[in-house]
């Protein structure tokens, strides 16, 4: 199916290029997140609802939480960050440095996926595969 979309055939092949990614999460990103590539890089994880948001009112001082934004988007991309905790080498140093500092699987799962958001949004606005992404930097 990916084969037949030659509207979409660059990004497709610099999302192949990341390892973790795989093609349920290059359709679930063609088709339900347009705006990869085209948003900085907090537009675009609260657009999938990785960005922590702080519940705070008055003089309270609420815990963060992740939410809101396309939910469908959040689920395939956690699945694709379980994989490239496990076999992308630049997420799975993130991911086991975050644990070295105390943090939870949880939160440390979610800040890997924002990470893998960020950098795929990156090489799709610079248009480059993934073999450049270690010498560019995750700031867009």
């Amino acid at each position: 199916m990916l084969e037949k979309d030659t509207a979409n055939e660059r990004t497709i092949e610099i999302l192949q290029s990341v390892k973790g990614i795989g093609p349920v999460t290059i359709s679930t990103f063609i088709a339900d997140l347009p705006e990869l590539g085209k948003l900085n890089r907090g537009e675009v994880a609260k657009l999938v609802g990785v960005a922590p948001i702080n519940r705070d009112s008055g003089k309270k001082s609420g815990k963060r939480f992740i939410g809101g934004g396309r939910d469908h988007v959040r689920r395939v991309l956690y699945m694709a960050t379980i994989v490239a905790i496990r076999h992308n080498e630049t997420i799975k140093r993130f991911y086991q440095r975050l644990k070295a500092k105390g943090k939870e699987s949880k939160v440390a799962i979610v800040a890997c996926m924002r990470k893998l958001l960020t950098i795929v949004n990156l090489l799709i606005k610079n248009n480059e595969v993934w073999k450049n992404a270690e010498s560019v930097s995750a700031k867009n």
